[in-house]
């Protein structure tokens, strides 16, 4: 069965240069990619090379832009019946001046964002999935809704980043995988999450909340799974930095993998830090994943796979 994800497409623009202009001077720009990207897409194609059937819910625009990145997602071997066409696509622009540091800017037009409707209008393929994923970044009725569609129709839910707090309470209910980044998890917190300790309370109260696997960013840590009765730290890869852009969509385009693969979180989780090591020597926001994938993987569950992951 898919996987299903819910959030954001755009188009990717990624530049390389030595270094950043002066005010009213340029600078000479070393290397240029314009791509499929966006948090939603980039997961979608991540799924699609460790060998799952992946479907998008999303926006883009009725334009040249829009027309291109859907193609490309085609391409890439992603399932586009539930993509929107309206208004301007979403631009995201990404300056990477030197290994490991970036500036991104973001043209995100209010046509390009999810809404209730759009997603309602999916209920055909979400009832087909197996798993639900949502970019949280989208607005809350629409992810809201999707998540109260995967639950009607028994698919999973997972979740990337910080569920808004005016439906945090129905989201975590819904939630069977909750995903977050440094950042995101401070504001699940209320306060900064600087070690693993802190990871580890923070998680605990999200088990309480309903979730029943979370992994959460510590910064110069690593990420921390837990789940009940378990935990794994998966330290920080020795890969070399070129560009942070798209690691955290990767990491969960890993985990989803390795859970369909089997119940076993530890190794789902370690899928998912590879899959994320995989992406940040690379410049801009793609993944990189197919030799992650496993020969003959055809994106079925393996027989036996517990399909509530059971185990954890």
């Amino acid at each position: 069965m898919t996987v299903t994800v819910v959030g954001q497409i755009g188009r990717d623009l990624v530049l390389r240069s030595a270094g950043l202009p002066p005010a009213g001077g340029s600078a000479r720009v070393l290397r240029r990619r314009e791509l499929l990207g966006g948090k939603g897409a980039n997961q979608a194609v991540g799924l699609a090379q460790l060998g799952v059937p992946a479907a998008l819910i999303g926006v883009v625009g009725d334009d040249d832009a829009g027309a291109a990145v859907c193609e490309q997602a085609v391409g890439d071997g992603v399932d586009i019946s539930g993509v929107t066409r309206r208004g301007e696509t979403a631009l995201l622009v990404d300056l990477v001046d030197e290994p490991a540091s970036r500036r991104l800017f973001e043209h995100i037009p209010e046509s390009s964002l999810l809404t209730a409707a759009d997603v309602q209008q999916c209920d055909t393929l979400i009832a087909r999935s197996a798993i639900v994923s949502l970019q949280l970044q989208q607005p809350a009725e629409a992810t809201l809704a999707a998540a109260r569609l995967a639950r009607r129709h028994g698919a999973q839910v997972v979740a990337d980043g910080n569920p808004p707090a005016e439906v945090r309470d129905e989201m975590l209910c819904c939630v069977d995988v909750l995903r977050a980044d440094a950042e995101e998890a401070a504001l699940l917190a209320g306060e900064p999450v600087t070690c693993q300790a802190a990871a580890r309370a923070l998680a605990d109260r999200l088990l309480v909340a309903g979730v029943r696997l979370v992994a959460l960013a510590v910064p110069g840590v690593g990420d921390l799974l837990v789940w009940s009765g378990g935990q794994e730290l998966l330290g920080l890869s020795k890969a070399p930095v070129v560009d942070p852009t798209g690691a955290g969509d990767a990491f969960v385009a890993g985990l989803i993998a390795g859970l369909r693969r089997g119940p076993d979180p530890r190794r789902a989780g370690r899928l998912a830090a590879a899959a994320a090591a995989a992406c940040v020597p690379q410049l801009g926001g793609r993944p990189h994943l197919a030799d992650l994938a496993l020969p003959g993987v055809s994106g079925s569950r393996p027989p036996g796979t517990a399909h509530r992951w059971d185990s954890l």
